[in-house]
């Protein structure tokens, strides 16, 4: 069982404020009243006759409002496309979305306010806000599919990771350092990383690495109001380290990317998959990104050359002519067609309820949605999947990235147990 501590000061507060709220919170076992609607199918919250409404708890005015915009925007052209085609079940899909701007108590709240009216959540940013409510969520049993990728949240049969966990892929970027950017056998490795779930994650990862191939690991821990990179740079680059790991935001990868070129810190850096945005290109950091800076991501980019991505291009691009294409759109429309497969699967075995739900989701143990590596969601107690492909900015692909190698495991990787290590 893992550890229901969390090292930091937003856990602390957010465990606190779920004492407050845990009296709005209910429990039934079966999620619902289990009626029989439509065709004789059993269901519960969120579901009628005519709609399955999904829960959306993202983040448009935080640090990561580039990623919930195009989260949401692709769900909701998910949703868009599959009630066209009919909905799911004889009934259409609907999104109740929420903006907690990367805030925990807005977070918590507005996830008490939509637990009783909604299936489940397509969406919740924040690794931290999903780690605070997970007691919560198991004992509603409304399914949750994070934009999070903490190995903390392994476990429950309804708080679901879509990819590798961030202890994974930065294992798996550091032997892309190692095997292709020289990188080797006694160096130090820097890893800038946010305070919290999300970056200790992350930091586990290295250190597993570190271990295994005769590394040192540098930390740099920050929080994720700190833009301005320049200490963490010049302390790094005082230690000797001949590359760097980045578990933070867009914003935090630039500012470290821009400010090492500026000092002729000339090494490479790599980012977890949340630490990078198109927009940063056309950024005074944008050169420097495209020399030094890779991507660590759970699935082939936005611009991947499937038939699935380029129609999700198109479709995306006539739905909002005005807005970039990046990774958010990949990993919204990943988790709308997850969650859209285990409806489909609980539709066959005429389960509506959250529980069926989460029944058909164990069923799904090699779901492709199109980008890369599939996805087996049979055991909660691991992550979906446990390879990462390492991408690289580049402003004349399409979403600003291109691969620099396919989705691949480290053997590190392989024989890593995230939730036991």
């Amino acid at each position: 069982m893992k550890a229901l501590t969390r090292a930091t000061a937003t856990a602390t507060a957010l465990a606190a404020l779920l004492a407050l709220s845990a009296c709005s919170s209910k429990a039934n076992d079966d999620g619902g009243d289990g009626d029989k609607g439509a065709g004789g199918v059993k269901t519960g919250d969120g579901v009628t006759g005519e709609t399955i409404d999904l829960g959306v708890l993202t983040d448009m005015t935080g640090v990561y409002a580039t990623l919930g915009k195009s989260v949401t925007q692709a769900q909701q052209l998910y949703v868009d496309q599959t009630n066209a085609d009919g909905g799911i079940c004889g009934r259409k899909l609907k999104l109740t979305v929420r903006d907690h701007g990367y805030d925990p108590q807005k977070a918590v709240a507005a996830y008490t306010e939509l637990e009783p009216k909604v299936l489940g959540f397509a969406q919740f940013i924040g690794s931290p806000f999903v780690a605070a409510v997970e007691r919560r969520v198991d004992a509603n049993k409304g399914l949750v599919l994070p934009q999070a990728w903490s190995a903390n949240l392994l476990g429950s049969p309804y708080v679901r990771v879509i990819g590798s966990t961030y202890d994974l892929e930065t294992i798996n970027a550091i032997d892309f350092l190692m095997k292709e950017k020289g990188l080797k056998k006694g160096d130090k490795l820097g890893h800038v990383y946010f305070e919290g779930d999300y970056g200790e994650n992350a930091l586990k990862g290295s250190k597993h690495m570190a271990r295994k191939a005769g590394l040192t690991v540098v930390e740099q821990k920050i929080k994720p109001t700190d833009n301005d990179m320049t200490a963490q740079v010049s302390a790094l680059k005082k230690a000797g380290v001949k590359a760097v790991v980045i578990s933070a935001g867009p914003r935090q990868a630039a500012s470290l990317v821009g400010v090492a070129a500026a000092g002729r810190f000339d090494v490479p850096v790599i980012g977890n998959n949340s630490a990078f945005a198109p927009q940063l290109l056309a950024t005074q950091s944008g050169p420097a990104l495209e020399k030094n800076y890779y991507v660590a991501s759970p699935t082939l980019p936005i611009g991947a050359d499937t038939p699935e991505a380029k129609k999700l291009v198109a479709d995306y691009k006539k739905a909002h002519p005005k807005d970039s294409l990046d990774n958010g759109v990949v990993a919204g429309w990943t988790a709308a067609s997850v969650f859209g497969e285990a409806l489909k699967a609980a539709c066959d075995k005429k389960d509506l309820t959250r529980e069926g739900v989460g029944k058909a989701l164990l069923t799904l143990d090699a779901f492709d949605a199109g980008f890369g590596a599939p996805q087996n969601f049979t055991d909660p107690k691991t992550p979906s999947s446990k390879q990462s492909v390492i991408l690289r900015p580049d402003k004349k692909a399409t979403g600003g990235m291109k691969v620099v190698r396919q989705p691949s495991a480290a053997d590190a990787a392989q024989g890593f147990s995230p939730s036991g290590d």
